[in-house]
């Protein structure tokens, strides 16, 4: 579990995700963006260290006008944004730590490590549409310090197609930390992914 709340079903529609320095501003920039567009808030909370995150979800117009109303409140206290609409699927359950990847199916692993809970969030999004991957677990700067990571497993030459686009987009950002592609897990470790 990522220690957020249960955001559930699917994104469908648009997500959209702001990530602040301070709570304060975080908290005031939500309630900018949910007095602006018709959004459903997913997620709001503090996340380490001392940052706070808002995920919200709607139709594409009005994601973008209460992103950009949360941006303009943020001001230099802004730390990264994402808007994503069509997510794949496995966004949504990996954010809810809900992998749908049994031990005995896991294969080659893939890691992306980020600075950001936004660079992570799309960084799966990239691997899942890339290749025929499986994203097996995201973590989303609780317990982190801020940081977030994504792990992908399925066969090698998917894995690593998957894992180096999504770390070509970190890095194009300027939000990678690490990748890791590891071809066959050993055993003993795949109980803790």
């Amino acid at each position: 579990m990522t220690g957020w709340k249960k955001v559930g079903g699917n994104f469908d529609l648009c997500i959209g995700l702001l990530e602040y320095r301070s709570i304060a501003t975080g908290l005031e920039s939500t309630d900018g963006m949910l007095k602006t567009a018709a959004v459903d808030l997913l997620v709001s909370q503090p996340i380490s260290p001392g940052k706070y995150v808002s995920l919200v979800h709607g139709e594409v117009e009005d994601v973008t006008s209460a992103l950009e109303r949360g941006a303009a409140i943020a001001g230099e206290d802004l730390v990264d944004r994402l808007q994503l609409p069509n997510a794949h699927p496995d966004v949504a359950r990996a954010i809810d730590g809900a992998s749908q990847v049994a031990e005995d199916q896991i294969e080659a692993i893939g890691m992306v490590e980020t600075l950001s809970v936004a660079a992570t969030i799309m960084c799966g999004d990239i691997a899942a549409k890339r290749s025929t991957v499986y994203l097996v677990r995201m973590g989303l700067g609780i317990g982190l310090g801020g940081k977030g990571f994504v792990t992908i497993t399925g066969a090698e030459e998917d894995v690593l197609e998957a894992t180096e686009a999504a770390s070509a987009y970190a890095e194009e950002i300027g939000k990678r930390l690490r990748t890791v592609v590891i071809p066959r897990l050993h055993a003993d470790l795949k109980p803790y992914l």
